[in-house]
Parts: C-alpha cells; sequence; structure tokens
C-alpha cells in the first residue's frame, strides 16, 4: 500500500499502537486501532460485495457517529470516493449534490434520511444502510451484500492519486463547486495539522463538529486517527453544549477544535453554568472563520489554554495557516498565523508577490491543494492563475510572517470608493462587554453604493440598544466604517457548519426591512 496515502497511514497506525483507544461513543464503547483497521477491512470487503468499484463516487449521509468513521474509512479504502452529506439538506438540496457527485451508491444509518433516501431514488442510486450494534460485531449492511470475501481486497492497491474525498464547497459567493480531494491531499493535510499542533498518540479531543464538513473530517478525527491519538464521539451523534465538558473530563480530552460560534456556545455556559473541573487542555483550537480578538481573550481566561487560530479551506484539505504552540512562537489575536506545509503569497492583480504589510490576495500551492474543481473549466482558469491557487480572500503578511485576512474579495464593504473590512468592524463590535454575537455586512446604497450594517446579539439580561452601539462604534471606529443601521436580535442565520455567512444575514435582514416597508437605503 503506497506509503503517502491515508490508508496506508491508518494501517501503520494500527500496527503501531494496536490497543491504544481510537474512538470512543460517548456512554456507549471504545474502539482500539487494530479494532477500527479490522472493521475497516470487513467493511471494505462487504462493499466490493455490493459492487462498489474503483472511482465510484459513495455519498454518506450519517450523523457524527462511529458508522460514519469506519464506512467512511471502507469507501477510501476500496478505492472508491466518499462523499459525505449533511443530513439537513432538503430533498431538492440531495438531488443537486448527489447528481452533481455522479454518486452510485447511497450509504445512510439504520435510521435513514428520508429526503436523502427519495432523492437517490429518483435518481436510481441504490440504498445501504449501516449499523454497528457494539464494538465486538462489526458493522452490518442492510441490505446485506451475499459473497462477501476479503481476499477481494488484496489486488486493491490505494495510490497517492486516487479521489478519496469529494466535497462541494460552501457556496459564499456562488453556486457550490465540487472539490475533488486525493489520497495524497488528504495524508499532506494530516501531516501538516499533527505537525504544528505537536498530535501525538498521548492526545485526546471531542469531536464538537460535523463530519461532513473538512474541519471536523480532518483536524478532528482524521489527523487524530494518524497520529495514534483518541477520539470520542457524543452519544447524541452532535454537539451538545450540556455534555461537552463531561465528555472532555470522561475522555482526559487535551485539545479541541471548533468554530467561533461554538466557542462563542462554550464560552456563554461557562459563564451561565460553570464546570466544577475543567481538564488541563494543551490548545484550543479556532477555524472556519474569523476569531474578534475579544473572544480569544475570554476563552483563555475561562480555560487557561492557548488559543490557537488558524486558517482553512475545503479546496486545501482544511489546513493553510495557524498560530503556533507557545513553544514554537507567539500567537497573535486578529492573525491566522503563519503557512504550513505550503507556499503561500499574497499576490497582487498582475500575479506579483507583495512583500510585508501590503493587501492581495492570499494564494497557495502545495501537496495539500486541490488539483481543480469538477467539470468547471472557467472556475479553474480563474482559481489556478499565475501557477497559484487563489483563495479568494484579501491579507496581509506582517513583519514577523503572521498572516492577516482583512475578508472576502467580494464580501468587502466598497463605501463610495473606501474599502472596509467587515472582520474589523466585527472585532469592535464583540468588545463590547454587552455584545455576545456580531456580523457587519454591505447593503446597497444610492449614495455610496455600498453602506455597512450590523446584526448584534446581545448577552443575555443586557439591555443593549442600537443606539449604544453606534456610540460604542463612533468611539472606536472612523467615522466611514460606522455601521448606519444596527439590527439588534436573538438569532443570525447559519450554515450547517456554524458559519455566518454575510451574505445570507444581509439578505436575511434586507428582507425585515423590505416587508417592514422602510424607506430604502440611502432615501
Amino acid at each position: 500500500m503506497a506509503s503517502s496515502t491515508l490508508t496506508g497511514l491508518m494501517k501503520h497506525v494500527a500496527g503501531i499502537f494496536p490497543s491504544r483507544r481510537s474512538v470512543s461513543v460517548s456512554g456507549k464503547f471504545d474502539v482500539t486501532h487494530s479494532r477500527l483497521n479490522q472493521m475497516v477491512e470487513e467493511a471494505a470487503a462487504q462493499l466490493v460485495a455490493a459492487g462498489v468499484r474503483p472511482g465510484d463516487v459513495v455519498a454518506l449521509n450519517f450523523p457524527n457517529t462511529v458508522e460514519f468513521v469506519v464506512m467512511f474509512l471502507a469507501v477510501i479504502r476500496v478505492r472508491a470516493t466518499a462523499a459525505p452529506l449533511n443530513s439537513a439538506y432538503t430533498f431538492d438540496e440531495f438531488e443537486f449534490y448527489l447528481s452533481d457527485s455522479e454518486s452510485k451508491l447511497l450509504l445512510t444509518s439504520k435510521e435513514g434520511n428520508e429526503a436523502a433516501q427519495a432523492a437517490a431514488a429518483k435518481l436510481n442510486i441504490a440504498h445501504i444502510s449501516a449499523d454497528l450494534p457494539d464494538a465486538d460485531s462489526g458493522i452490518i449492511l442492510s441490505p446485506s451484500p451475499a459473497g462477501v470475501d476479503l481476499n477481494s481486497l488484496s489486488e486493491l492497491i490505494n495510490q497517492p492519486s486516487d479521489v478519496a474525498l469529494f466535497l462541494h464547497t460552501s457556496g459564499t459567493t456562488s453556486r457550490p463547486k465540487g472539490v475533488p480531494l486525493t489520497q495524497n491531499n488528504l495524508y499532506s493535510s494530516i501531516q501538516n495539522i499533527k505537525q504544528v499542533y505537536k498530535i501525538a498518540e498521548s492526545d485526546s479531543t471531542v469531536i464538537v463538529l460535523p463530519l461532513f464538513h473538512v474541519h471536523g473530517l480532518l483536524a478532528g478525527l482524521l489527523s487524530s486517527l494518524g497520529a495514534g491519538a483518541a477520539v470520542a464521539l457524543p452519544a447524541a451523534g452532535r454537539f451538545s453544549a450540556s455534555t461537552f465538558w463531561s465528555d472532555m473530563n470522561k475522555y482526559k480530552a487535551t485539545w479541541y477544535t471548533a468554530v467561533p460560534t461554538i466557542h462563542q456556545i462554550i464560552l456563554d455556559r461557562h459563564l451561565s453554568k460553570p464546570e466544577p473541573f475543567y481538564p488541563k487542555l494543551r490548545f484550543i483550537r479556532s477555524c472556519s472563520a474569523s476569531l474578534a480578538p475579544a473572544i480569544m481573550a475570554r476563552l483563555e481566561e475561562a480555560f487557561e489554554a492557548p488559543v490557537l487560530e488558524a486558517y482553512a479551506m475545503t479546496e486545501a484539505s482544511h489546513l493553510m495557516a495557524s498560530n503556533p504552540l507557545p513553544e514554537d512562537g507567539p500567537h497573535k489575536p486578529g492573525s491566522v498565523g503563519k503557512p504550513v506545509g505550503q507556499e503561500m503569497g499574497i499576490l497582487n492583480e498582475k500575479g506579483v508577490v507583495q512583500g510585508a504589510n501590503v493587501n492581495g490576495e492570499v494564494c497557495i500551492r502545495g501537496p495539500n491543494v486541490t488539483k481543480g474543481y469538477k467539470n468547471n473549466p472557467d472556475a479553474n482558469k480563474s482559481a489556478f492563475e499565475f501557477g497559484w491557487f487563489h483563495t479568494g480572500d484579501v491579507g496581509f503578511f506582517d513583519p514577523d510572517g503572521y498572516l492577516h485576512l482583512v475578508g472576502r474579495i467580494k464580501e468587502l464593504i466598497n463605501r463610495g470608493g473606501e474599502k472596509i473590512s467587515p472582520i474589523e468592524v466585527d472585532a469592535v463590535l464583540l468588545s463590547h462587554p454587552e455584545i455576545a454575537q456580531a456580523v457587519a455586512f454591505g447593503v446597497p446604497d444610492d449614495k455610496y453604493g455600498e453602506e455597512i450594517n450590523c446584526a448584534v446579539i446581545p448577552r443575555e439580561g443586557s439591555n443593549l440598544d442600537e443606539a449604544e452601539v453606534s456610540r460604542f462604534c463612533k468611539k472606536n471606529l472612523a467615522a466611514f466604517k460606522v455601521p448606519k443601521k444596527v439590527f439588534i436580535t436573538d438569532l443570525l442565520p447559519k450554515t450547517a457548519t456554524g458559519k455566518i455567512q454575510r451574505r445570507i444575514v444581509a439578505e436575511h435582514f434586507l428582507a425585515q426591512i423590505s416587508i417592514a416597508k422602510v424607506p430604502k437605503f440611502g432615501a
């Protein structure tokens, strides 16, 4: 089995750390690395018997369960491509994703998913459910394939170039694009994550984020398993603030990774219902959206661990840059750290690499980066211009080589020619002691082309009003960056992975205004 593959790495780990814990289902059972490898091989043989062939795309629709972990690894073991899907999708969304990925099979939990199964049936895609009653039984597929033979795997040699994972981008600015990631892409990313955070077999974490997304899948699950470390899956199959710390304590967790929204939920619970005891963490990791310096400071104070902000995207098999562990250098609030295991440059419109403190587009190249979007030559042409992959983010390197993000190119607010970074405005809003969550966004404006608005969720028990938010912004921001309108709300629309997308937030609050028949902006 080729060495620079995820499959080869997992087999290698099972050989070195056979009796160490790999996956636990909270309150139910533990699985060792050797047992996990055995389960994967048995499940892979069942997939071969079910007709899955190298190159086939297999859609997976599961909560965060051990069945997902085993079936994901089994799919890529047979040289097929795993395409995890969000259980919350509608029938139309399932139809789009199943069709766009050209899936040949839908795998679900025993409970199934009505919308996913209906979409698969419409597209004539077979459906098989997977269940693991206990750690000793092995995966049971239904309908059960005939003629299962473990020897059928002997001729299936995993190659670094095999497409192992197929995901879609979040679609922040356009229709979601299909991203194929190879065994070598995943292997490279896992090695980068292990290296920068020094993840070893003695580490343990609780999976917080959904495994249908690169953050949870690569940074939480696969990097741990690829280091011989352990992960715990919540009993409910998803994150629960009420069980998070009890699971962290029970499994002696040494770190966790999450999006800022989840960090804020964990922090709010700590402030309202503190735990009697917290585990000693090596670090807390934050990624997938900007973490305001004020939130970072509160997290570090509450849980007495360094909070390391990172920068990642699907096309890079997750990790691109990260703040280092304290022994390797300072971690800077407001920065996403230094590049990890890949080249990174700040390019201007002509493809020229810029020096320190000069804004430009963040571009990368390395073995973790996708070779290109599926069936999308136009997107590939612009994304891979000048021999670099273009992230669509604007940023700059400081003199110490730390990357600072200014915002998405298409999310920067252009107010009469002045470019405003919504991330900067978010950070100011979140430094207000009575604001729990905040997001700044651009809206159409007759006079300036675009104007800045914001939506904030006050802390529990606060009497915060629009006037106080405006006063605070005027004190801490240049006049042209002060939001023209403030929405006080108790809910911000989020994606399935907990991301706040400014475009969606803007549409949500603009719709409220049009319903209320308020005069249009700039009038």
